[in-house]
């Protein structure tokens, strides 16, 4: 687990409500504080969809390309946010694919990898962490994913210094 600052907050929002840098993750939960207090669950109702849930809920969370524009309204205005907090995770087929390209026999089953941004007091920063799913002697997963985070925010020319 590493935390991350952000060091140019008004791009990162740019990339992160307006942009599709971070289209490939899937939302946990999204808490945002403005005049009032919005708390998003990204769980999907599978039976909200029905038949369709393979095709429109391919994945037990939202995927952030759909709920960002929400948040984007939510956080929108004249006033800067008094704080919010996005858990995010990475989609599985990133995550075999990253455990695979490193040499894990760790899979999507396995391990979730997850970012934490919080905004707070004028200041942004990213958490990663990971969800162990089953006991592995083997951390260095932990490793993969905070190397691959920076890695993530460096090739999108979002600037950070590590706290």
């Amino acid at each position: 687990m590493i935390v991350l600052q952000i060091t140019h907050t008004k791009n990162f929002m740019n990339n992160l409500l307006r942009g599709s840098d971070f289209d490939e993750f899937l939302l946990e939960e999204a808490v945002i504080k403005t005049g009032n207090s919005y708390t998003i669950d990204g769980h999907i109702n599978k039976e909200f969809y029905g038949d369709l849930v393979s095709e429109e809920a391919p994945y037990e969370l939202s995927r952030w390309s759909d709920i960002k524009n929400v948040c984007f309204e939510l956080i929108k205005g004249r006033h800067t946010p008094l704080g919010f907090k996005f858990i995010m995770q990475v989609k599985p087929e990133h995550t075999d694919a990253l455990l695979e390209k490193k040499g894990s026999a760790l899979t999507s089953r396995d391990v979730a990898f997850v970012i934490n941004i919080k905004f707070s007091e004028g200041v942004t920063t990213i958490t990663s962490a990971s969800a162990i799913r089953t006991f592995s002697l083997d951390k260095s997963y932990e490793q993969i994913w905070d190397e691959s985070i920076k890695r993530f925010l460096a090739s999108h020319n979002i600037e950070f210094e590590e706290i």
